[in-house]
Order: C-alpha cells, then sequence, then structure tokens
C-alpha cells in the first residue's frame, strides 16, 4: 500500500493492519519515490523510509497489530507496475483512495472446546 502522508492514506494503513491480522497476511507499506530527474537521492529515500516507518508505527499503536507489516521505498514505475500486476492476485490493494479486496476471506473454522478430562 501506498503511505504517502495523507490522512486518508494513514486510514487506509489502519484498516490494512486489521485485516491483516484477520487473514493473517502481511501489509507491506510503502513509500512511492518520485523524482523526474532520475533515480532518487539517498537522502530523499532515507527521509521518505524514516516518513513510512513512523506512520507505521503510529499505525501499530493505534491498533495493536504486530508482525504483521513490512516497510519499502519504491520508485513510481514500480509501484505502477504492482499495482496493475494486483489485478487477480490473492492480495488486497490499498491506497489513499480506495481499498480493493481481490480475494474473499476464508473464514476461520469456529474454536471448539475439548471435553473435561481430555
Amino acid at each position: 500500500m501506498d503511505v504517502d502522508g495523507s490522512p486518508s492514506a494513514y486510514r487506509s494503513l489502519v484498516w490494512a493492519l486489521h485485516e491483516a491480522a484477520r487473514r493473517e497476511a502481511t501489509v507491506v507499506a510503502a513509500c512511492v519515490l518520485d523524482d523526474r530527474d532520475g533515480l532518487p537521492s539517498a537522502a530523499a529515500t532515507a527521509a521518505a523510509r524514516a516518513r513510512v516507518d513512523a506512520q507505521v508505527l503510529r499505525a501499530i499503536g493505534e491498533t495493536g497489530v504486530h508482525g504483521r507489516v513490512r516497510t519499502a521505498a519504491l520508485e513510481r514505475p514500480v509501484f505502477d507496475a504492482l499495482s496493475g500486476a494486483a489485478r487477480g492476485g490473492d492480495l488486497v490493494l490499498v491506497t489513499g483512495t480506495g481499498k480493493r479486496l481481490l480475494r474473499p476471506a476464508v473464514p476461520r473454522p469456529p474454536a471448539r472446546r475439548l471435553a473435561r478430562g481430555a
């Protein structure tokens, strides 16, 4: 998912963490690096990663969902290619402007109680 620092992207991140816990999945929170003159600088990449890490830590604190998220810094063409390839995949694509469930969640079997003395 693209974490661009906007309030809608943060809300989407919180939703994605809840959904990942429910589906036993992992969220990849990505910052998209836009540089019109070629490759982004190392400083710009580090700053973008720091912003994503801060938002992820805030969302983890709010949701209590741990161990279900990774971060990445992607260049715009890579993110666009992944977004295009997401159709028909076994994943959920989340952006600040909306969510697409690409595979319905499989309900977990109900927990059975053990008989006494078992």
